[in-house]
């Protein structure tokens, strides 16, 4: 049974840590020189911008999500694969300071003992954010830690590694249903222990 109350509670977090995350994958490539995000009007805060309906309700309902992808030529570059690779980081770099940013927040809270609403909302900025830093870090198509594989592979790696575009998005659809039907989610056993881990750094207490 889903938790209705904690979904709810969840959404501000959800939709602050998708919307940052896109907009500092645009913000990071128009400042390296591609103006295409700022062009179509994505270097915006409003997540109606940013979100992909699949991706949304799958972050609601897996704890796994994306939005839509900011649009980057690589072509605008001076240096394309590192250009793209940075551009890509930005956007778990921008949800790990907003978990760390919240994390503090969330420790003094604790220091006066306020719980309730605020505490547990400042949990879900942490929880949620931690989460799309590790998430989009797995290195599959499209995800941003294939943008870094990318680049640092030799170019005949990098070159096979770049036709599995293609098929990430159903390589990742099918590892997430998998997960759920056989109750051995792969993508909680890679990031459970770093979520535990940055909960403890960030807030002192596991979150998770």
């Amino acid at each position: 049974m889903f938790d209705i109350q904690g979904l709810i509670l969840s959404a501000p977090a959800i939709l602050f840590g998708l919307t940052i995350h896109e907009f500092s994958h645009g913000w990071a490539a128009w400042k390296l020189g591609d103006p295409t995000a700022k062009m179509m009007g994505r270097l915006t805060l409003n997540p109606i911008k940013h979100l992909d309906p699949i991706g949304t309700i799958a972050l609601f309902l897996f704890r796994f999500g994306w939005a839509k992808p900011v649009p980057i030529d690589p072509r605008n570059f001076r240096h394309p694969t590192r250009d793209m690779a940075i551009s890509s980081l930005a956007g778990p770099a921008a949800n790990l300071l907003t978990a760390g940013v919240s994390g503090i927040i969330l420790r003094v809270l604790d220091l006066f003992h306020v719980g309730g609403f605020a505490s547990i909302l400042t949990g879900y900025f942490v929880l949620f954010n931690l989460i799309l830093c590790f998430f989009n870090l797995i290195p599959i198509p499209p995800l941003d830690g294939s943008r870094l594989l990318y680049h640092l592979l030799p170019p005949n790696l990098a070159a096979a590694f770049g036709r599995l575009e293609r098929y990430g998005f159903i390589i990742l659809i099918g590892i997430i249903f998998l997960g759920q039907l056989t109750n051995v989610n792969l993508l909680w056993l890679y990031m459970s222990p770093l979520l535990k881990l940055f909960s403890l750094l960030f807030v002192g207490r596991q979150i998770v």
